[in-house]
Parts: C-alpha cells; sequence; structure tokens
C-alpha cells in the first residue's frame, strides 16, 4: 500500500529537496503540501497533479496522510509538530528553534496518542557522526568551542545542530567553565553559552551548513569539523527517517537514535 505524505513548508529551498526525495521513493507518494505562500501551482513546486495544497493548519482534513514532513519555521514548527501528532500523522521534522520545554511537551503527547515521529537538528550524515565523536572526545577534552556556519536566511542562532552538539558534549563531561575570568570588552564576543560550551553562529551567503568543534588540551589540539556544501545530502537522513520512524511508538530526538 502507498504511504502518503504531507510536506510542509515545500515552498522552500529543504521542502523542495523532499518533495523531489518522496517523488522518487518507490512505495511513497506526495499527497498534499502545507505553506501559507502557496500558489495553486502544481508544475512549479513538483507536487503530483493530485496533492492537495494547503495554506494554514485548519484547511487539513483528517486521514489525509501518514507522515508529515516539516522543514518550515522556527515560528510554525510547534504547532504543525503538535497538529500532526494530535491527527495520528507521523512527523518527520527538520525544522529547528523548538525549546527543551516544547520538544519536551511534544514527546508527551506523542505518548499519549502512541504516535511515532522522529525531530533532528540535522540530517546529514556527517553531521550525526561530527555530534558523535565529539561527544566522545569531551571526556578527554573538557575545554570545547563550537563555531556553526549557516546561509544568511537562517532564522535562528545557535543553530539546531550546535545545540544539540552542545548538549551532547555536556553530558559527558564534568561541569566545567574555560577561562573563567575573561572581560568583555565588546559585547558578546565570546558567544552563546551552553553549560560552559561557547557556541559562535556565522551568517554569510555562499555557506550552506557547516560546524567546528574545538576542543584544547595542555599542548594540543583537536578540531572536529562537518561540512555540507549542497542541501541534497540532507535527503539520505530524511529517506532513513520515512523508512523507520513508523517502527516508534513515540516521538524520538536526534537521527542517530534511529540509525
Amino acid at each position: 500500500m502507498t504511504k502518503k505524505v504531507l510536506v510542509a513548508g515545500f515552498t522552500g529551498a529543504m521542502g523542495q529537496k523532499a518533495v523531489n526525495l518522496v517523488n522518487n521513493m518507490p512505495g511513497f507518494e506526495v499527497v498534499a503540501g502545507l505553506s501559507p505562500i502557496a500558489e495553486d501551482n502544481h508544475e512549479q513546486y513538483h507536487l503530483p497533479a493530485s496533492a492537495k495544497i494547503f495554506k494554514n493548519l485548519t484547511e487539513i482534513p483528517d486521514n489525509l496522510a501518514d507522515f508529515w514532513i516539516d522543514f518550515t519555521t522556527p515560528k510554525a514548527v510547534y504547532e504543525n509538530v503538535k497538529f500532526s501528532l494530535q491527527h495520528h500523522i507521523r512527523p518527520v521534522v527538520g525544522t529547528t528553534g523548538m525549546s527543551d520545554e516544547q520538544e519536551a511537551e511534544l514527546i508527551v503527547l506523542s505518548k499519549k496518542e502512541k504516535v511515532g515521529g522522529l525531530i533532528a537538528p540535522n540530517f546529514g550524515m556527517s553531521a550525526v557522526l561530527l555530534m558523535k565523536f565529539a561527544k566522545e572526545a569531551a571526556k578527554y577534552f573538557p575545554d570545547v568551542e563550537i563555531i556553526e556556519m549557516h546561509h544568511a536566511d537562517k532564522k535562528d542562532a545557535p543553530s539546531g545542530t550546535a545545540l544539540a552538539t552542545a548538549k551532547m558534549i555536556a553530558e559527558n563531561r564534568p561541569e566545567h567553565q574555560t577561562a573563567p575570568d575573561e572581560v568583555e570588552t565588546l559585547k558578546n564576543v565570546r558567544g552563546g553559552d551552553y553549560q560552559g560550551i561557547k557556541i559562535h553562529s556565522v551568517r554569510l551567503p555562499g555557506y550552506i551548513a557547516h560546524e567546528q568543534v574545538l576542543l584544547g588540551g595542555p599542548g594540543e589540539a583537536l578540531t572536529i569539523r562537518q561540512d555540507s556544501f549542497d542541501r541534497g545530502s540532507f535527503m539520505n537522513g530524511v529517506k532513513v527517517a520515512l523508512e523507520k520512524v513508523d517502527q516508534l511508538d513515540e516521538l524520538v530526538i536526534g537521527l542517530g537514535n534511529i540509525l
């Protein structure tokens, strides 16, 4: 039986990659797209002629889709995922910007509704491995800083990947603050702070998604870096998620947890 997919944010760059992915996955079909700025032009957005186009959540009928792919905005994603869980549509979410509290609420809701899904700060395999390696290295190098670099149109800072990396590192090292006696002569020059881990966000044209984890120790340093040069690189992770989330009975955070 064909599995039906709704793509939220289908008019954007990542949304279009997701539409094309599903169009080329045997056994899957895009049945709808959600975007407040969508025009009624299926060919422009590479949608099947039978797909429905919606501009807001209230237009979406029951029993429309099996999966909900979300590449929208930080302002929209929480309500989108809440809606999908309440309507028993399994979410595969690449949108970042939700708070820990919002994610926790959605996990509780998913358990109540018995609906599996995935929220992934990054669908790139290189980013998943970077987080895994950085967490392991933090046992030996507790002094850590993160630099994340993204395109100029990214809506949130720090990136969800950088924040997820910091959280994983913090789990695997003692509480630690590097250079606690420093004086900032330029406000915020040292970046954001997550449990003593400094995070620096770069937003420039020409970049896609890149991250460096810098770890320093006496007389040596370790740098772990990943680069995503094309948004298409994220689609391998989305494909894996679509193939595996129907095996889950609750919402999971992080692609690494279903690989």
